[in-house]
């Protein structure tokens, strides 16, 4: 399954998630776009959120941008 995600890093909001009326959702990240820290939290982040291994979370597209497509397998 695919999903879109908007992500807001250095937010001082803290980890946060929220569901955009498109489907998509917004994650607000402690993490700084520094060094690809901010993708390291958003997988953490959202594994956690979702019951799932960060194994089955993978950037397909956006590595260098706010708007990403991530990839999510599903547990069998």
């Amino acid at each position: 399954m695919k999903i879109s995600v908007q992500v807001k890093p250095g937010s001082k909001k803290g980890n946060l998630l929220e569901t955009q009326e498109d489907g998509s959702y917004l994650v607000h990240l402690k993490a700084r776009a520094h060094d690809g820290e901010a993708n390291e939290a958003l997988i953490k982040f959202l594994s956690k959120e979702l019951g799932l291994r960060q194994n089955q979370i993978q950037i397909k597209t956006g590595f260098a941008s706010r708007t990403k497509v991530l990839e999510i397998e599903k547990p069998a």
